[in-house]
């Protein structure tokens, strides 16, 4: 059974101090380590994190408008999303001081707007642990460097 709308959290950990990982979780700041991730601001903004700036991605062949509803600079912040016709919904980011650097919390709150969003949100939740994770190594990587389970990957 398929379900129009899912609420996701999971928590990664990055070997930086909040104030420091944040940018990380920023419009600009996910360009460093998102592939393909280009974010378009219409009114390009000197703070990106500024509640109301509007962006707009293509990445991973979609197109989503997303807006800046909230933050709190080192700690969090949230967005609203939509790619149109696909789904819609939140994502919120927390960051926490953890032992070696932070514990940062995702949370999508998503809502399907048609069959195939329906089909795509339902994937999507359920590789949701395995997304997260990507975003671990990703970050890991760009942070610290080729891992030997990842030689592959460039800082």
């Amino acid at each position: 059974m398929t379900t129009v709308r899912h609420r996701l959290t999971g928590s990664i950990e990055v070997a930086l101090p909040p104030a420091q990982a944040f940018r990380l979780f920023t419009p600009r700041g996910e360009q460093d380590w998102v592939d393909g991730w280009v974010p378009h601001f219409p009114d390009n903004p000197d703070d990106d994190t500024q509640p109301g700036t509007v962006f707009e991605t293509n990445a991973h062949g979609e197109h989503t408008v997303w807006v800046v509803l909230d933050r709190e600079p080192g700690r969090a912040i949230s967005y609203a999303r939509t790619t149109v016709g696909n789904r819609a919904g939140t994502v919120a980011v927390l960051l926490r001081e953890a032992p070696g650097g932070s514990t940062v919390t995702v949370s999508y709150d998503l809502t399907a707007l048609s069959e195939s969003g329906r089909a795509e949100l339902d994937a999507f939740a359920a590789g949701y642990p395995a997304f997260l994770k990507s975003w671990h190594d990703t970050i890991r990587a760009k942070i610290t460097g080729p891992q030997p389970d990842n030689p592959n990957i460039a800082a």
